[in-house]
């Protein structure tokens, strides 16, 4: 029987490390780590997963400021708000919650976000320290992967690793971190040859490519571990019937509409040896480890 590798639990091993370190920081320096989230326009996903991040902030005893503004808000604005932030000593990390309104140059307001502060790990600095090896701020989300794998003691170096998706933000320093980890690594993306014979080579299979239940049993070969990082809301009943079983259709009929990930949840616990599953997997590992980037940066800047 496949393992489920419970991102819930490795969340909370990483929120109870951080609380210590957390007390030590305001031994030395007299004050809490500080987090501000900016919050632009009225996008209501966006609005629970800053919920979200706060009440986890809250919980290791970070400073935590969210600045919310409506959509009216310019690309000079944004920039505006992330100089005062950039300059405010009691901050040592600053998130621009995604998706920004569309006439705002997200690009232009991540590339403003101080290197040092880059708790998302998305600056270009970041970006090469992670592709040279350096130490530096990791994203969270391929951070959460490599978490999950080592704490569930699932072996890396070696191994073959496939990850389907090449974003900035999960495909590319997904790729980066398993190769630090000394995986063999392949990247596959839209335009990839023949995608099933590409994942089923996989010992470790990492799906991160946005598509409801894309990766089948035709992608995954028998004993792999997956890793599935998509988030995707099923809202009609002939989705539904495709992805899950009766159990869960019953459960969708309640509530009309469930989340699943990239990968079929039915063939991935049929035929993987060990698998996250959506939710509960790697999703809670992000904003934790969102939270530990936040301290390390503080402790970077006050020399621990």
């Amino acid at each position: 029987m496949a393992q489920i590798l419970n991102g819930n639990l490795v969340r909370d091993q990483i929120k109870a490390e951080c609380r210590p370190r957390v007390t030590r920081f305001i031994a030395k320096a007299g004050r809490a780590p500080g987090l501000a989230v900016v919050l632009v326009g009225d996008n209501s996903a966006s609005a629970v997963y800053v919920r979200n991040k706060t009440k986890t902030a809250e919980e290791v005893g970070l400073h935590h400021e969210t600045i919310t503004r409506d959509a009216s808000l310019t690309t000079e604005g944004l920039l505006a708000i992330i100089a005062e932030l950039n300059a405010r000593g009691d901050i040592d990390g600053i998130l621009i919650q995604l998706p920004l309104p569309a006439h705002i140059d997200s690009q232009k307001a991540l590339l403003s976000v101080a290197p040092e502060k880059d708790v998302d790990g998305f600056h270009p600095y970041n970006v090469g320290l992670l592709s040279t090896g350096r130490p530096g701020l990791r994203p969270c989300t391929p951070s959460g992967v490599i978490e999950i794998l080592k704490r569930y003691e699932i072996p890396i170096a070696g191994r073959n690793a496939v990850v389907v998706g090449r974003s900035d933000i999960v495909g590319k320093p997904m790729a980066m971190l398993l190769l630090q980890e000394n995986a063999t690594v392949t990247i596959c993306h839209s335009r990839t040859r023949d995608l099933p014979a590409m994942c089923r080579a996989a010992e470790i299979l990492v799906a991160a490519i946005g598509r409801t239940a894309m990766i089948t049993t035709d992608y995954i070969q028998p004993g792999a571990v997956v890793i599935d990082v998509g988030m995707n809301t099923v809202r009609t009943r002939e989705e539904a019937e495709r992805v899950f079983d009766a159990a869960k259709l019953a459960d969708f009929d309640k509530r009309g509409s469930l989340l699943v990930g990239d990968v079929h949840p039915g063939d991935m616990a049929r035929v993987a040896s060990a698998y996250t599953p959506v939710p509960g997997g790697v999703g809670p590992l992000t904003i934790a480890l969102l939270m530990r980037n936040t301290i390390e940066a503080a402790e970077r800047r006050v020399g621990l």
